[in-house]
């Protein structure tokens, strides 16, 4: 099997996490690089903004407008031109002409030693460069007084294209789009947007053991779960979904099941069939039908794992490569790896530009034994503790098949690879689920 420098290998010895990320990283990058690639201007789209939540926008969102389209008041308070502050003198007196309310400019002329009281959004006369609050004044019939040192000329007033100028970039390309940014293309009157295709991503479970729902258990059966915690993860990002059942761990089955997944998606993920056993013919398949490596990574859960792209299925328009990913069977190791390498894989697969979910730290509420050498996922509850700092507590064990562990926490504690034991009241890293699981 032949790879190019950043193509995934078959490992004897265990791979870093970091040192897995960015071989998928860098595969990926190629993928999108060549010619029938995934990724192209034919799969642009144009939805309607109530559509385009957690879709990957594919062009700069240029702004029609400035942003504040005029100078306007960024308070409640009086509006003045700044020479009217005067140092020399310990009091300031401005007679009151009129009012400026929000979408109500105000028509008259302000002269020296005049103010307008105006609202929050008004927009400013051209007359007037300075807004003082109104709680810093005193109110005397038709005149307001405050003491000169309480502001600078030119404070508390909006300029005109100051948070967005017209042509400016509102949203750059690549933003996978969040509520704010729905919100913003909203505010400049833009009703559609350009996106990137939804990802085909095909799924399936392998194993003579599993059984779908609604079928009864024989001795030594399970339940196949792995496929609803994908399909949820994988709605979480909003892509289209192949689900291609269960598959018995035959070669022939196995193979066809590839090539039919490969006829339809972009992605394919299965799960089972990737660790060192006699019914795991995951491996031979996948030398006969692409350049996949097998990995040992050094984590728990989810050490093994099979990862690379399968070659064009004939008669599929347009030729496309399929990218893989061949997941542990342990409903919590699916899960793991599908967080630490599958999601990344897939937002830069479909454009976007921010790919890694972000770490944030509590206190741990306990000790947690750890062995250097691995990088752990320990399942977890964040909370507050007695003094409102974040803090957080495992849900007890954390074996790679409980998955009612997956179903109680709301977030993993990571312990890095070089990481021991972790005493109580240490500061650990975490990854909140909301949003990703």
């Amino acid at each position: 099997m032949k790879h190019s420098p950043n193509s995934p290998i078959l490992l004897t010895s265990s791979l870093h996490v970091d040192e897995a990320r960015q071989a998928i990283a860098n595969l990926v990058s190629e993928l999108l690089q060549e010619s029938s690639a995934i990724h192209d201007p034919a799969d642009i789209e144009i939805v309607s903004l109530d559509q385009a939540i957690n879709r990957v926008l594919a062009e700069d969102l240029l702004s029609p407008i400035d942003v504040p389209a005029a100078d306007n008041s960024a308070m409640d308070g009086y509006a003045f031109h700044g020479s009217c502050l005067d140092l020399s003198t310990p009091v300031i007196h401005l007679d009151v002409v009129g009012t400026a309310l929000a979408g109500k400019p105000y028509e008259g002329k302000i002269g020296p030693g005049q103010c307008l009281k105006i609202m929050t959004g008004a927009v400013m006369p051209t007359a007037c460069d300075t807004v003082i609050p109104q709680e810093l004044t005193t109110i005397d019939d038709d005149s307001i007084h405050f003491p000169s040192d309480q502001l600078k000329a030119g404070e508390n007033r909006r300029l005109k294209g100051e948070d967005l100028q017209k042509g400016k970039p509102a949203i750059t390309a690549g933003r996978l789009l969040r509520p704010s940014d729905l919100g913003l293309a909203a505010s400049l009157g833009i009703a559609t947007l350009k996106v990137q295709r939804k990802l085909k991503v095909a799924i399936l479970s392998s194993g003579d053991e599993l059984r779908s729902l609604g079928k009864s258990l024989d001795a030594g059966s399970i339940y196949d779960s792995n496929r609803y915690s994908l399909t949820g993860l994988l709605n979480r990002l909003d892509l289209e979904i192949i689900d291609c059942g269960i598959v018995r761990d035959d070669p022939e089955s196995l193979k066809q099941a590839f090539i039919e997944a490969a006829s339809k998606a972009d992605v394919l993920i299965s799960s089972g069939g990737v660790s060192v056993g006699e019914a795991d013919y995951t491996k031979q398949i996948m030398q006969e039908l692409g350049d996949v490596g097998f990995w040992k990574i050094a984590m728990r859960p989810g050490r093994p794992m099979a990862f690379g792209i399968l070659k064009p299925v004939p008669g599929k328009s347009p030729a496309r490569k399929t990218l893989f990913f061949g997941l542990p069977g342990n409903p919590v190791a699916v899960m793991v790896t599908f967080y630490q390498f599958v999601r990344s894989a897939l937002l830069q697969l479909n454009g976007a530009n921010q790919t890694e979910p972000p770490l944030v730290q509590a206190v741990s509420e306990t000790a947690i034994r750890k062995k250097p050498g691995r990088t752990e996922f320990q399942r977890a509850i964040l909370g507050r503790n007695s003094q409102g700092r974040p803090s957080v507590r495992l849900t007890g064990s954390q074996g790679a098949g409980i998955l009612r562990s997956m179903s109680e926490a709301n977030c993993f504690v990571i312990l890095g690879h070089e990481q021991g034991n972790i005493a109580a009241g240490e500061l650990v890293d975490i990854a909140l689920f909301d949003g990703l699981l």
